[in-house]
């Protein structure tokens, strides 16, 4: 299996990890969702569309000529999705697809995959990502901050998880580090754990994503106690004094055993577009979907006039596409080159 990623933050690297060897790769590498003889470069670009008004607007403003001209040359498939409460963000649901897994809501093993990736022996035991966090805590709801902005040092981040061991041991839970900003949780309560991933919790109301079941019970307490002994650790007014935001919680996701993915998958993923949208950035949203269709697309595009096999997904916040190449007439190519097909309904459909 080989796996390309480009333009990738260092908070999500190893989340969809080569599974050959184990090593890391950039963030975000989405499959497509059906498997191909001969799939040819697969490019999946995930936040490619937002659903709050300020995205459709910016989405409205884009000129984007090279992603014109390649959709006209390939052949769409069925939307894969839901809504923008799900669980699994559509791109996640698109990656299981590709490498094999089933895609359940929720259930995706991402955190076994990623645990194995950071050299971890993840062996037959149900694994969960924690993700240290800063719980922003408002006048109505709680939200959860992007854990990139923590800043965190491997000291620090060392440190802090240290101070949990005992926390999570009380529950036969233990824990393992990863990175500064993943840590890892082995317990058989984790097998079937359904989580929302931590792209749809970044600056939305952590209660939405917590329901009122027995499993989520028990993480709910665990994070309460974590929080009390958080404020309580000495980094808690260190870092606040030099104006970093304090870690007072965690987000747990991912959780499931270890699945192999599909080996015969060849993707490419460039993850620009996940920052500044999560971030509400809408002018720099703009400006890396004009830097896209600048170059990969605009390599996609030179590769169908070479005749070669391409497949591009575009994932939104509910749904994601996948389109192929197809076999086209004289008559259809030429068609292609004058007869576009509009770009901005499309993307605010994802």
């Amino acid at each position: 299996m080989k796996i390309l990623c480009r333009f990738g933050d260092r908070l999500m690297r190893p989340y969809y990890a080569a599974a050959s060897g184990g090593r890391p790769v950039s963030p975000h590498c989405i499959g497509g969702v059906t498997p191909r003889d001969n799939p040819g470069m697969h490019l999946l670009i995930p936040f490619a569309s937002g659903v709050s008004p300020a995205a459709v607007h910016t989405l409205g403003t884009l000129q984007l000529p090279a992603l014109a001209r390649l959709l006209g040359r390939l052949k769409g498939a069925e939307r894969i999705g839901g809504d923008e409460y799900s669980f699994s963000t559509p791109h996640e649901i698109a990656l299981a697809s590709a490498w094999g897994w089933p895609t359940d809501d929720g259930v995706l093993p991402w955190a076994a995959h990623q645990a194995k990736a950071d050299g971890i022996d993840v062996g037959s035991q149900a694994w969960g990502l924690l993700t240290p966090a800063h719980w922003h805590v408002g006048r109505d709801h709680i939200t959860l901050a992007d854990p990139h902005a923590l800043n965190l040092s491997d000291g620090e981040s060392k440190n802090l998880m240290s101070a949990l061991q005992q926390l999570f041991a009380n529950d036969d839970w233990t824990l393992h580090w990863g990175a500064a900003e993943r840590w890892y949780a082995s317990h058989p309560s984790l097998a079937a754990l359904r989580c929302a991933s931590l792209d749809r919790v970044i600056g939305r109301n952590v209660d939405v994503w917590l329901p009122n079941t027995p499993q989520v019970k028990t993480i709910r307490r665990l994070q309460s106690e974590a929080q009390m002994l958080l404020y309580a650790h000495p980094l808690h007014d260190d870092r606040q004094s030099r104006g970093e935001l304090p870690v007072n919680s965690f987000w747990l996701s991912g959780c499931g055993m270890y699945r192999a993915p599909r080996h015969d998958d060849e993707t490419e993923i460039d993850s620009r577009l996940r920052a500044p949208l999560l971030a509400e950035n809408w002018a720099e949203w703009a400006d890396a979907w004009r830097a896209l269709d600048s170059d990969v697309i605009g390599d996609l595009l030179q590769r169908t006039e070479r005749g070669e096999s391409v497949s591009l997904t575009l994932c939104g916040e509910r749904y994601s596409t996948r389109f192929d190449s197809a076999p086209q007439t004289l008559w259809q190519r030429m068609r292609s080159a004058w007869q576009q097909p509009a770009v901005t309904p499309l993307l605010e459909a994802l």
